[in-house]
């Protein structure tokens, strides 16, 4: 049997050995070298540990760098080309407004001219700014101020300037100036002045002269008539009534009828507003003539507006006398009664002397009825405050306003606004307290019912009818019909260079 020696080649351990048994000495000695050194402050392992922080830290900053000087590269002279094309890589000349910011410079082989070329017309639009004048508009569309003087005269001697609405585009065409550096003159100068007028200024025989264009306007109302569906706002926006035209007409029934309990689906509205179109195609709607209701066939309210205030009065109570419970905000719901309460300012029991309506600041609040103002201003805890004397023994009084429309010693109408609501006096927030005197008593506003006489003349009366069956006359829809026929008749070409641009 043959044994085979296993050789193992042991290397000379030489200085790398000696550190290694250093270390495994001193390994074997389970010293801590980086103790927690908010512990044991003050002994031997914490002082251990403070020495191998300052020692790494030591390490750490033999390694900082130095502040030695870093050399930087050579300055280099530019001359004027290098410098221009440097220049041109710049973002000045993108702010100056050039496309580019490469430019060519002019040479010795480029000549000045003596005077550039100019254009012989100009043609621009200017707009009517804000609280701007005419005159002031046209000078600085480069009009000079003789000829801009002049055309604001032309102009004001058929429509005044300052009627002319903000926003309104001038076309204008300006020809050569007479000498270089000055104004160019008026050529023509053409704007709509009015919903039915186009004002032309033209130059004639070298001085300007004014033309008026007649634009045709169909005056038929608009009449627009539908069934409520789950609510009246819906339903009438479906049928084409205009916004302005529905917040009107509920404002309307609103003085007249409760909106929560009047209003049922099924009943029919009928809105008629002044509508205007002219024959180059603009149209505008304006105020709420009619406001009907019906149920079944039968009318529920057939408001029309009347007089110069645009009052909207009741078809069938013109003429004749109407009683019953007059609110003095229209809306406004009851939020404290009449009687005993806790005041919620005060704190303690007391009489309530009236009723409050809860209403936004700012609405309007009528009188109840014809009366004279016995007093109108501050009333202590009552704020701004006014009281009316109705005769035979009745008085009414509104108080915690935001601001009194009418004066002491003033006669008032039904209906008619004596100012408005607020939060003024002993107040929680903005509300109309309503109060009712009877014989200098006061008493419970909701048990007394005004009557109020509509004395109209004969005449009146007989224009009121007249108007209102000429409204009704209108047709649904009839205001829609096509002008193209009145049209043809007076067919023209666009005027304007911003005319032919909408067109």
């Amino acid at each position: 049997m043959t044994t085979a020696a296993a050789l193992v080649a042991v290397p000379n351990p030489g200085r790398f050995g000696a550190w290694s048994a250093r270390l495994d000495s001193l390994a074997q000695l389970e010293i801590d070298w980086a103790p927690d050194l908010a512990e044991d402050i003050g002994s031997r392992r914490w002082f251990r540990g403070l020495a191998t922080m300052v020692g790494l830290g030591l390490v750490a900053l033999s390694f900082w760098p130095d502040y030695a000087a870093i050399a930087a590269s050579p300055v280099v002279t530019l001359d004027d080309a290098q410098r221009d094309e440097l220049r041109s890589q710049m973002i000045q000349p993108l702010g100056y407004g050039a496309d580019s910011g490469k430019r060519a410079g002019a040479t010795a082989a480029v000549a000045q001219l003596a005077a550039a070329p100019q254009r012989t017309t100009v043609q621009l639009t200017a707009t009517l700014a804000q609280g701007d004048s005419f005159a002031r508009m046209l000078i600085r569309a480069g009009v000079s101020e003789a000829d801009a003087g002049a055309a604001t005269a032309l102009v004001a001697g058929v429509q005044p300037v300052a009627q002319i609405p903000a926003g309104t585009q001038v076309d204008l065409r300006l020809g050569a100036p007479p000498a270089p550096g000055q104004a160019r003159p008026l050529e023509h100068l053409a704007f709509r002045a009015r919903f039915d007028l186009d004002l032309e200024v033209s130059r004639v025989g070298g001085q300007l002269a004014i033309a008026q264009q007649p634009i045709a306007v169909d005056m038929t109302p608009l009449r627009i008539r539908g069934v409520v569906g789950s609510g009246l706002y819906r339903s009438a926006r479906a049928a084409g009534a205009p916004i302005e035209a529905i917040q009107q007409y509920l404002q309307a029934l609103d003085q007249h009828l409760s909106l929560d309990t009047a209003i049922e689906a099924g009943d029919t509205f009928d809105i008629i507003v002044a509508y205007r179109r002219a024959a180059s195609g603009e149209t505008q709607v304006g105020d709420l003539l009619f406001a009907g209701l019906e149920k079944a066939g039968k009318p529920k309210a057939q408001l029309l507006r009347w007089g110069k205030e645009g009052i909207f009065f009741e078809a069938s109570g013109m003429g004749a006398q109407r009683t019953g419970l007059i609110m003095p905000v229209y809306g406004g719901r009851v939020t404290s009664n009449f009687g005993a309460r806790r005041h919620p300012v005060l704190g303690y029991t007391r009489m309530h002397a009236g009723i409050d309506f809860g209403a936004p600041h700012g609405a309007p609040i009528y009188a109840v009825g014809d009366a004279r103002v016995i007093y109108s201003g501050w009333h202590g805890g009552h704020g701004n405050y006014v009281k009316l004397d109705h005769g035979g023994g009745f008085a009414t009084a509104y108080a915690h306003m935001s601001r009194v429309a009418v004066p002491n010693g003033a006669r008032v109408s039904a209906g008619q606004v004596i100012g408005y609501v607020g939060s003024t006096g002993l107040s929680t927030g903005p509300h109309l307290h309503y109060e009712l005197y009877q014989n200098g008593r006061a008493v419970n506003p909701l048990s007394v019912r005004f009557t109020v006489s509509n004395q109209v003349d004969q005449k009146e009366l007989a224009a009121f009818r007249a108007r209102m069956a000429q409204l009704k006359a209108v047709s649904p829809g009839a205001a829609m019909t096509s002008l193209a026929p009145r049209q043809a008749q007076g067919a023209q070409a666009p005027r304007r260079e911003i005319d032919r641009l909408k067109s």
